[in-house]
């Protein structure tokens, strides 16, 4: 792959608990000019410790100015290129769906073709909870668009290594 190749990437950044870190990761990006995919901040099994996953869009020599930069701020104690084919992903969508009567049994059997779940049904429309990766849930959105999709919020991804391997410093492991 050359250089200019640009791909999807997935960093996990291990961060302190402090006010204004979203803000000082994210002014990074736009101090340097990076485009964001998605960033996802959430706390860890570990006190005083937050995970930020990070989705960019970046060839291998900006992935790494990124990871270098992200070094630089304090409150980083880590930074964690995941491997795609070593990875569990998942995004959150929720979409409020267009029902009658006629048309609400296909939107459920849909969405549980997808194994996702009907959270709340009023008397025209559905809203479902999905879980995935964003091809999976992109499929999901296209199966549901002749029904008519009346609103849709899709979070960014959150992301594990597969396996024994962790992101959590040693001392604070179990």
């Amino acid at each position: 792959m050359a250089s200019t190749d640009i791909v999807r990437h997935i960093l996990s950044v291990l961060v302190e608990d402090v006010d204004g870190i979203i803000s000082r990761v994210s002014g990074m990006f736009t101090r340097r000019g990076f485009n964001l995919v998605s960033l996802v901040s959430a706390k860890t099994s570990t006190p005083g410790m937050n995970r930020i996953t990070i989705v960019v869009d970046a060839d291998e020599v900006r992935i790494e100015q990124i990871s270098k930069q992200l070094n630089k701020i304090v409150q980083v104690i880590k930074v964690v290129r995941l491997d795609e084919d070593a990875t569990v992903a998942r995004a959150l969508l929720l979409v409020k769906v267009d029902v009658d009567n006629h048309t609400r049994p296909q939107v459920v059997d849909a969405a549980t073709i997808f194994r996702a779940r009907v959270v709340d049904v009023a008397p025209e429309s559905v809203v479902i909870e999905a879980t995935g990766t964003p091809g999976k849930l992109q499929a999901l959105l296209d199966v549901l668009e002749p029904f008519g999709i009346r609103e849709m919020l899709q979070s960014g991804q959150i992301a594990l290594n597969r396996g024994p391997r962790t992101l959590a410093p040693a001392s604070s492991r179990p």
